[in-house]
């Protein structure tokens, strides 16, 4: 079997719960933000889906507005209680954009994220987790859960390479105007 590859047709960006609330204690925040801000940004040029989910907002609050600003104006943000963000309505959302293949991003690592991961696995989604777009406020869990992820089928990626991937190549029409968004990535890491 060949190995899987990101299609800007086939593939969408999820945006797991990065919620005002819950950012106060997490690991690396600033970097995980930029880089999230990066993939929706690029993946927004690709002109993919990006769907975003919010964890209980009564009492988590919405996402940041880092976050919130970055995203695409039709894009369906959808509430949830469970920890996965793979509802009926997000599956349905991403059937019917054809997409089999799912970016993931988010916080936190071993909650949400993970549980998600899983649920694709399980419901033969391809899913890449964007290890420097996910973060939680327990470090020491961050790792087990990309190892679980991985064990699961999902296979690891970085915000700048993903974008790179669904290019395929410089003479891809986005590639310069991708270029500010991967800079932006990069400077995010050497201000910490």
């Amino acid at each position: 079997m060949p190995p899987a590859r990101m299609h800007p047709s086939t593939t969408a960006l999820l945006v797991i719960d990065i919620q005002d609330r819950l950012l106060p204690t997490i690991h690396a925040r600033d970097p995980m933000i930029a880089s999230v801000r990066g993939l929706m940004q690029g993946c927004t040029l690709l002109e993919m889906p990006v769907i975003l989910t919010e964890q209980y907002v009564r009492g988590l609050g919405h996402t940041c507005e880092a976050v919130s600003q970055a995203l695409p104006a039709r894009a369906p943000v959808f509430e949830k209680m469970a920890f996965s963000a793979l509802s009926p309505e997000v599956l349905s959302t991403l059937r019917a954009a054809r997409c089999t293949t799912l970016i993931v991003c988010g916080i936190e690592a071993h909650v949400c994220v993970l549980q998600t991961v899983l649920d694709c696995c399980a419901n033969g989604l391809q899913s890449f987790h964007a290890t420097d777009a996910i973060s939680a406020g327990q470090p020491d869990q961050i790792e087990p859960a990309f190892r679980r992820m991985e064990r699961a089928g999902s296979i690891p990626t970085g915000a700048i390479s993903a974008l790179y991937e669904l290019m395929h190549s410089c003479e891809h029409p986005a590639f310069k105007r991708m270029l500010p968004i991967a800079k932006d990535i990069l400077a995010s890491r050497s201000s910490v």
